[in-house]
């Protein structure tokens, strides 16, 4: 559990009444993790508030095309409960914005998200990080580290949140892991970046992002949150 999931454990508070933990970017400032389970479920329990997933009674995963997985939901990422430090997936973009509102921020802009994924910012980064330097990947100039397709990474599919290689800006899981939603919208599609640990390590690169239905809600895709400053 995280510190901050420890707090609301503690103070009986909902997730959005304290401050994960965050990298601050000049301008903004992004969550250093993708949202656990344990965030979300602990901002949907205060409202009562039931996913399409949930509602549905389904998650969907790709095999022969997109195919419904009866039971799964961001709680139950693969039919069984979750951990509540793995990311909650399962969720639309529409699910992800409302959460980022609550706690006071938005989802990322591509920009902004691009900038904090690629860009070290930082004065005195730990190496092999240079400041001021932009890199192929948000683990840097490779892609070691992050959790992409296969199992040599030691994850078969998604890891607990902060659980891989850190990356540029002391951020984790910019790149693989679950994809992460964007404000971007395309009509009724809204952009998703990063990849996720179905893909290889193509996918973390700025030019592998893609546009999704803002409806979707699947087992590779999660969110993060910006916040103004």
């Amino acid at each position: 559990m995280t510190c901050g999931l420890l707090l609301t454990a503690l103070l009986g508070l909902p997730a959005y009444a304290f401050t994960p933990s965050r990298v601050d970017m000049g301008d903004f400032s992004i969550d250093t993790t993708e949202v656990t389970i344990g965030q979300f479920a602990r901002y949907a329990d205060s409202r009562q508030l039931k996913t399409a997933a949930e509602k549905n009674g389904y998650g969907m995963e790709y095999g022969a095309g997109w195919e419904k997985r009866t039971g799964w939901s961001f709680r139950s990422p693969y039919g069984k409960p979750g951990a509540l430090d793995e990311p909650a997936v399962h969720l639309s973009w529409h699910e992800a914005h409302a959460y980022c509102q609550a706690a006071g921020g938005s989802l990322p802009t591509r920009a902004q998200w691009s900038r904090a994924a690629y860009t070290e910012q930082r004065r005195n980064p730990p190496p092999p990080f240079v400041s001021g330097r932009t890199y192929a990947y948000p683990t840097g100039d490779t892609s070691a580290g992050a959790n992409t397709a296969g199992t040599e990474d030691g994850w078969a599919r998604h890891a607990p949140a902060g659980r891989t290689a850190m990356g540029v800006n002391g951020l984790y899981d910019m790149g693989a892991n679950v994809w992460e939603w964007l404000a971007d919208a395309s009509g009724d599609d809204r952009l998703t970046a990063g990849g996720s640990w179905w893909y290889d390590a193509a996918k973390m690169k700025a030019d592998g992002m893609q546009f999704k239905p803002a409806a979707f809600y699947v087992v590779y895709v999660g969110f993060r949150c910006a916040y103004p400053k």
